[in-house]
Formats: C-alpha cells, sequence, structure tokens
C-alpha cells in the first residue's frame, strides 16, 4: 500500500469506454484518483458529482481526476451519462488495485460483516509520488480535502 512520499504504483484498468488507462500516462499532472463503493448509489454519486462540480478548479491545479471501483465498464458508462461526469471511471472488478492501494477491506451494513471498497482518495503529484492519501473518508470530506490538498 503506498503511502505519502511513496512513489505512486502504476497499474491499467480499463475505463468507461472499454479503454486501458494507465496511472502512468498522467506523468506531469496531478491525479486525484478516488474509490467508491458502486456506482450510482447516493454517498458515491455525492462523491462524484463534488468531483463534477469543482472540476473547473481541479484543472486549475494540474490535476486530472480518475474514479475507481469494481462496477463494469458498462456500468460506469451508464453513470457517467447520468451524471455529466466529465473524467474517467476506471473499472477494477477483481479489486486487485483497490488491494494494493488499501483500499479494500472488511465493511458492515446493519450489523452483517462484508469485504468492499472503503471510500478513499490520493492526490498523486507530476512526478509521480503519493502527496496525499485519505482511507475510510465521507464523500463530502473526501471533497473537501482533496480540493484543499491540490491547492
Amino acid at each position: 500500500m503506498p503511502a505519502v512520499g511513496d512513489v505512486a504504483p502504476d497499474f491499467e484498468l480499463k475505463n468507461q469506454n472499454g479503454d486501458a488507462v494507465k496511472l502512468s500516462d498522467y506523468k506531469g499532472k496531478k491525479v486525484l484518483l478516488f474509490a467508491y463503493p458502486k456506482a450510482g448509489t447516493p454517498g458515491c454519486t455525492t462523491q462524484a458529482c463534488g468531483f463534477r462540480d469543482n472540476f473547473a478548479q481541479i484543472e486549475t491545479s494540474n490535476a486530472v481526476v480518475l474514479g475507481l471501483s469494481p462496477d463494469s465498464s458498462e456500468d460506469l458508462a451508464k453513470w457517467i451519462e447520468e451524471e455529466n461526469l466529465q473524467y474517467d471511471l476506471l473499472s477494477d472488478p477483481d479489486h486487485e488495485v483497490l488491494e494494493a492501494w488499501g483500499a479494500w477491506g472488511e465493511r458492515s451494513m446493519y450489523g452483517n460483516k462484508y469485504m468492499g471498497v472503503i471510500r478513499s482518495h490520493w492526490i498523486i503529484g507530476e512526478d509521480g509520488t503519493v502527496i496525499d492519501e485519505q482511507i475510510k473518508i465521507s464523500p463530502k470530506k473526501s471533497i473537501e480535502k482533496a480540493l484543499k490538498s491540490l491547492g
């Protein structure tokens, strides 16, 4: 699991269009990478739309946004269209990247324990190092802290 100051491990996943996207494709830009449990659910929509609504500010910081979940590319494409998201969402159905980044673990809902996505975000600097990491964060706090970290 990368920590602040570490070089972010590269990965390659399919986006909403089924195209391969590598983290290293964005070297020279900051990357706001956020992990969320499921497209179209209330908390995830709050988080994703918060980044959508602040996209101009994010771009001004020389940054791109990438969302990360176990959802299929088809579900991601549908959600992008429904919410007018202007950034890529990445499909990690086997949760390999989510696990490697520390965003997969035990969760509980209504007293039932299960394995799932732990809502998180990271800011990766232009040089590829992790400059901010927030694991297990609320949707609204994720937006606030990410924007603050991007400056």
